[in-house]
């Protein structure tokens, strides 16, 4: 399978280094490019890339808005963002805007591309662990939780037990290796009823899941 990307990012040097690694290789194919968050979303329309490298901070609509906006146009569209710094309160918002995840501007070639894949694959592209760790930095902007919150979501309640089980022990930033030897279960145990948490859910990956976890108030910040 050919992934298709757009480049997305106010630098056009960085969106010609960017393209000139995607087209050496077999599997990638960049079908555009756009310096700002509007230019972004007419070609998404246009182009319906697999995937959008997208640069959080450009003039106008910036990374964030351009991802929350693609994502309720073109759901299955997957969306990595570019950042400066992995504890950026930016990426925080691109990924509870939707994003699958994120990666430094100064990303080495092969990190970029394994990144691209695994959004493309279905995979999220930043762990959960780096996840809840943005999350437990940029905490002031969870909502506040609500007594019986949790119990009355109506998103929880088509979840089994051992799914409710699986999805806090996910939002806490465990492996589903670590989470089999939690529970006795085995891996591709774990892995089976994640999955299923992820489709009643309507959640795109693990990352957010991890996301969801917090806002639901299935795990606070410590």
């Amino acid at each position: 399978m050919t992934v298709r990307v757009l480049l997305v990012d106010d630098e056009e040097l960085l969106r010609v280094a960017f393209g000139m690694i995607l087209r050496a290789e077999p599997d990638m194919e960049p079908v555009g490019e756009a310096g700002d968050g509007e230019t972004a979303l007419r070609l998404a329309r246009e182009l319906r890339p697999d995937v959008v490298l997208m640069d959080v901070r450009m003039p106008g609509t910036d990374g964030i808005e351009a991802t929350r906006r693609l994502l309720q146009e073109a759901p299955d569209t997957r969306v990595l963002v570019l950042t400066t710094f992995d504890l950026d309160e930016y990426a925080f918002d691109a990924l509870r805007a939707g994003a699958s995840g994120f990666l430094l501007k100064n990303t080495r070639p092969e990190q970029l591309l394994a990144a691209i894949r695994d959004v493309a694959a279905g995979d999220a592209a930043v762990s959960p662990r780096v996840t809840r760790r943005l999350l437990e930095t940029f905490a002031r902007q969870l909502p506040p939780a609500v007594p019986g919150a949790v119990e009355g979501d109506v998103r929880l309640r088509g979840l089994s037990g051992r799914e409710h089980e699986i999805l806090v022990q996910v939002a806490r930033g465990l492996t589903n290796a670590e989470i089999a030897a939690a529970t006795g279960l085995a891996e591709p145990t774990v892995k089976k009823h994640f999955g299923r948490v992820l489709a009643k859910l309507g959640l795109r990956d693990r990352v957010q899941a991890v996301i969801f976890g917090y806002e639901a108030g299935l795990v606070r910040p410590s």
